[in-house]
């Protein structure tokens, strides 16, 4: 069977570069186009990478290959989606709102930018937790009239969250939530937001407008798809997000109040356990386990914990009982953002759909 080519929108920034790793040797989807700012056109890969110093400015931990630095790059404006049969957007919202809608007339778009996050027609799947919301893009492609669709990831922050989240809703029930996150560099990209300067020796206490997002987007995920839209959740969140000098892997602080009490034992069992969406379990960049639960309180820490299972599980620690919430539970997780919060997890996606024979 001929593999599906995509195209990578953004291809040279942070994101892009994760979907190009992420996508290497893939069984059935093939990098066949990469797409970047009118500057980097017409240049080959490894030449729209190298900064005015000579440096490749590769920053992913998988090696560039050779077939992919030599691919030609070309202007996201000038892309044709006749020649593609799947787009990954790895470029910033107000990009995204011109791009993808153009793309989505005639091929499906796994975007990891936000930009249509909140749109009513619009699933937000995390495929262990949601695969079920996969259906509501026929809805999306009957109203907009388009042969395509656009199919985005959560922010990175709320990944982690809400897997954990999932198998303490479908045991307990959730009523509210409580969240402080610790998170990695590398989800400010490579752009001046968090300069080394600032970053070093300090903790930022403000990411733009990432609080929001959490509180909105775990109330979708965990949400249910009735008719043509999806009912959220109504569970209570709220978060205080901050930025910590960690390369890479997302550190939070959970405090849930359960609908039913549950023990800590019981909590760990449900974490353990949950084996998600079945027709999430098979496919290839799925883990052997959605979760990992430790008991060392010492654990999780991102430098150990963040590539448990090539970075798409979400590692889980310090279950405790809160004595302040109505039935509540504490603990500490760790997710790794740039893999399953982004790129790998839009992936992920991309196999669900295929899975569910929505996609190719």
């Amino acid at each position: 069977m001929a593999k599906l080519r995509s195209v990578i929108i953004g291809a040279t920034g942070l994101a892009g570069q994760q979907f190009i790793a992420a996508l290497s040797d893939h069984p059935f989807i093939e990098i066949s186009g990469l797409a970047a700012s009118p500057r980097s056109a017409g240049k080959s890969y490894r030449e729209a990478l190298r900064t005015q110093n000579g440096m490749l400015a590769w920053f992913v931990q998988e090696p560039l290959s050779e077939k992919v630095a030599n691919m030609t790059v070309v202007s996201g404006d000038a892309v044709k989606a006749g020649d593609y049969d799947i787009a990954f957007s790895a470029v910033e919202a107000d990009v995204a709102r011109e791009i993808e809608p153009r793309l989505a007339k005639d091929i499906p778009v796994i975007s990891a930018a936000s930009a249509f996050r909140y749109e009513v027609d619009v699933p937000l799947i995390i495929p262990p937790v949601n695969a079920d919301h996969a259906p509501l893009v026929h809805e999306q492609k009957k109203q907009r009239g388009t042969k395509g669709f656009i199919v985005p990831i959560p922010n990175c922050t709320t990944t982690g969250l809400a897997i954990t989240l999932a198998p303490l809703q479908q045991h307990f029930g959730v009523k509210a939530v409580m969240m402080t996150s610790l998170q990695a560099m590398s989800g400010a990209g490579r752009s001046p937001g968090v300069i080394g300067l600032d970053i070093l020796d300090n903790v930022i206490p403000y990411i733009h407008k990432e609080e929001g997002k959490v509180e909105v987007e775990t109330k979708k995920i965990l949400g249910a798809l009735k008719g043509t839209s999806i009912a959220p959740h109504p569970v209570k969140v709220s978060c205080t997000c901050t930025r910590v000098a960690v390369l890479e892997g997302h550190t939070e602080a959970a405090y849930v109040a359960l609908e039913k009490k549950a023990s800590v034992q019981e909590v760990a069992q449900a974490m353990r356990e949950w084996k998600g969406a079945e027709v999430s379990r098979n496919l290839p960049s799925a883990p052997p386990r959605w979760i990992e639960v430790l008991d060392d309180p010492f654990r999780p820490q991102p430098r150990l914990d963040r590539d448990t299972h090539g970075g798409m599980a979400t590692t889980v620690g310090r279950i405790r009982e809160d004595g302040v919430l109505d039935n509540g539970v504490k603990y500490v997780l760790v997710s790794h953002n740039t893999k399953m919060g982004a790129a790998k997890g839009a992936v992920l996606v991309a196999e669900l759909l295929r899975a569910q024979g929505i996609l190719g």
